[in-house]
């Protein structure tokens, strides 16, 4: 993990890495049909209940949460994600965050189809909002734990964010709130699990301190 002289925070090369996945993903639906045709969507993974429960396409769980439907779709999900997930990879070291990651995003599509059964056969679902609101959720524990205050967040801003973003999912019918709320849950939950405070170190130690790339200790 390397280190940043010069605004003092390593760099986040999961979240870096998951944003690109997500932009790739999308321009190659594009170049195969359209992000905004269901039939092309569910062909490239989108979530569908028939499909999953019919002919036992558990995948789509994982695969969901890499397509978007449209251009501001994709846009609106990976600018939340970029502005508030590195912070989380910083708090929970970068292996431990792609797992945080990947659990939201399989575990908020389940909560959504189970919670939409009756309706399964007239949706489709997509995108990384269900990961995203965990990386939230995630925070929120990270930031009750260190006292409101995690680098340049505080609690208030998310608590703030997260009421925000549900009451407009809430007044769009094309929103999912079920893996939005799903998400922030399993976020919450599992940060509870794999979040460590970090110890301060004493004086003698800052210049090891610097030298650390590794960073995290579980």
């Amino acid at each position: 993990m390397a280190y940043n002289l010069v605004d003092g925070k390593r760099h986040a090369p999961v979240t870096l890495a998951l944003l690109l996945l997500n932009i790739v993903c999308f321009f190659w639906v594009e170049l195969h049909g359209s992000s905004e045709n269901t039939e092309d969507m569910i062909r490239w993974g989108a979530l569908y209940g028939p499909l999953v429960f019919q002919n036992q396409e558990y995948w789509r769980f994982l695969t969901a949460a890499f397509l978007h439907f449209g251009i501001g779709h994709l846009a609106n999900n990976m600018l939340i994600f970029f502005l508030l997930g590195d912070n989380l990879e910083r708090a929970l070291g970068h292996v431990k965050y792609l797992v945080f990651y990947l659990l939201c995003a399989v575990g908020s599509n389940i909560f959504s189809l189970f919670m939409g059964l009756e309706d399964m056969e007239y949706t489709v679902g997509a995108g990384a909002s269900g990961a995203i609101y965990g990386v939230i959720g995630g925070l929120l524990w990270a930031l009750i734990r260190n006292r409101g205050r995690l680098e340049d967040l505080s609690t208030g801003q998310i608590a703030f964010f997260v009421l925000l973003s549900l009451y407009y999912g809430f007044s769009d019918s094309g929103v999912d709130n079920s893996a939005h709320i799903g998400g922030l849950l399993i976020g919450f939950l599992l940060s509870i699990l794999m979040y460590r405070v970090r110890k301060k170190r004493n004086n003698r130690n800052e210049d090891w301190d610097a030298a650390d790339v590794d960073g995290e200790r579980w």
